[in-house]
């Protein structure tokens, strides 16, 4: 009951911030998408989480069997190493890497883990540099796009 009533209370306060977001206006063009596109992609990801949470609120009842400073701890370690690994693996390699290990600490299964977290960076690339226009580092992967 209470994962349905925080999910609904989020999903307001998505909703509220996207109003507050869709007015978000550049002086000048400094990006091709403008200021508004960022908060709104987010705002609409976590919207769609919260519906979920709504319609399935089951899935979060599973726990992890270890302290939630630890869980906590290892949390902070894996984006700390996602942002150290960030420029010299690239976007892709290292958003793999960083999906992966977050998926595994909350209680995700190996292989799906592997398999979306391939996806997250291939997917996210190619929505940031192709259809966004932001460049982004392609570490280990800059040699094969130069030759």
């Amino acid at each position: 009951m209470y994962v349905r009533l925080f999910s609904a209370i989020w999903l307001l306060f998505c909703a509220w911030l996207a109003i507050l977001a869709w007015g978000f206006q550049a002086p000048f063009a400094y990006d091709p998408v403008g200021p508004r596109a960022y908060p709104l992609l987010l705002l609409g990801l976590m919207a769609a989480g919260s519906l979920w949470l709504l319609y399935k609120p089951g899935i979060g009842g599973q726990q992890l069997h270890m302290p939630s400073a630890l869980r906590s701890t290892l949390c902070v370690l894996a984006l700390l190493t996602y942002a150290l690994l960030f420029e010299p693996l690239g976007f892709v390699i290292s958003t793999a890497l960083a999906a992966f290990a977050l998926g595994v600490l909350f209680t995700g299964r190996l292989v799906p883990c592997a398999i979306s977290g391939v996806l997250m960076g291939v997917l996210l690339y190619g929505l940031f540099d192709y259809l966004l226009d932001v460049p982004l580092p392609l570490g280990l992967f800059e040699a094969f796009v130069e030759s």
